[in-house]
């Protein structure tokens, strides 16, 4: 039996890229799925439609939704349209964002509201929904559900990228709120996690002027280290019912997979009585760190030869 058989996910931004990627790998663990993507080009097929109907050639059940994910009728009302047409819903995977880079001292307030909205709001909106749904189930049956949620963050939410103060901002959001979500849905049997991809996107390639250097086509061994793809089977594992991982920040690039850290202490400094602007500068000043851009980062993988697993 395949490991999603019964099951039912929902996948936003799943129009194409790494969104169209995940509902199609989903589909092939035996997952019924509701691909959602608001985009489409004027006088243009929805995307979100198209995708659906490329599941369903494959003999899965898919259903198509063009709901604004931010919007928080919506959000519930796509919900609704996963139980209604396979009779459950017990896969969340978060993917719909969008980018409008700006430095931050020429970014205007429609650009930073947009991408606050749409990446933020709209992973908080369905998960919300969501969670509400899954109290209410578990709450109802007296056991706790098998829900999982899989948001989608950036390493430009981890480490600074330049430009994307907006989108930055929105995508280290996303991992708090996934912490939470964790945390508050033990009890129903809810698990949250949060994937950070290195993939081949357009997003990446429209919004890196240098990543047409940095991401390469397929090497001599016919293994496209950068192909999307490869990023999906990380997305089926944390959905399955098999997996334990909860309350997790997992960056996948390439055949590997990293864990990152929560926050930590990485020194402590004491003194006697109150702080002075001296003291400070003494003991705490001399270890200050640095943290590399995003762009020194992906080169840096792109130099390193990928783990063997």
């Amino acid at each position: 039996m395949k490991p999603l058989a019964g099951m039912a996910a929902i996948v936003t931004g799943a129009g194409g890229g790494l969104g169209r990627s995940h509902a199609l790998h989903l589909a092939s663990l035996g997952a019924s799925v509701l691909v959602n993507d608001v985009a489409r080009s004027p006088g243009a097929r929805w995307p979100a439609d198209h995708v659906a109907e490329e599941i369903t050639a494959y003999g899965s059940r898919a259903v198509s939704d063009h709901g604004d994910v931010s919007d928080w009728t919506a959000a519930r009302d796509m919900i609704d349209a996963c139980v209604n047409a396979f009779g459950r819903f017990d896969i969340l995977v978060n993917n719909a964002g969008i980018l409008r880079d700006r430095t931050l001292a020429r970014m205007t307030e429609a650009e930073w509201d947009d991408v606050v909205r749409v990446d933020l709001k709209g992973h908080a909106a369905p998960s919300i929904h969501a969670m509400a749904h899954w109290r209410k189930l578990a709450k109802a049956n007296g056991t706790p559900v098998q829900g999982a949620i899989v948001h989608t963050s950036s390493m430009a939410g981890i480490m600074p990228n330049f430009g994307q103060g907006n989108y930055a901002s929105a995508k280290l959001g996303i991992v708090a709120l996934s912490s939470v979500l964790a945390l508050e849905g033990e009890t129903v049997g809810v698990r949250s996690n949060v994937l950070v991809p290195s993939a081949r996107t357009q997003t990446v390639l429209d919004s890196m002027a240098s990543a047409d250097e940095l991401i390469d086509e397929a090497d001599g061994t016919g293994f496209d280290y950068w192909d999307p793809g490869n990023v999906s089977p990380v997305v089926g594992w944390l959905a399955s019912p098999a997996c334990r991982a909860t309350g997790q920040v997992l960056h996948a690039v390439g055949n590997e997979v990293r864990l990152i850290a929560p926050p930590t202490v990485v020194n402590r400094f004491t003194t006697s009585g109150r702080w002075t602007l001296e003291e400070l500068e003494r003991q705490v000043g001399p270890e200050l760190g640095t943290w590399p851009d995003v762009t020194k980062f992906l080169a840096e993988l792109g130099e390193k030869e990928p783990a063997d697993g």
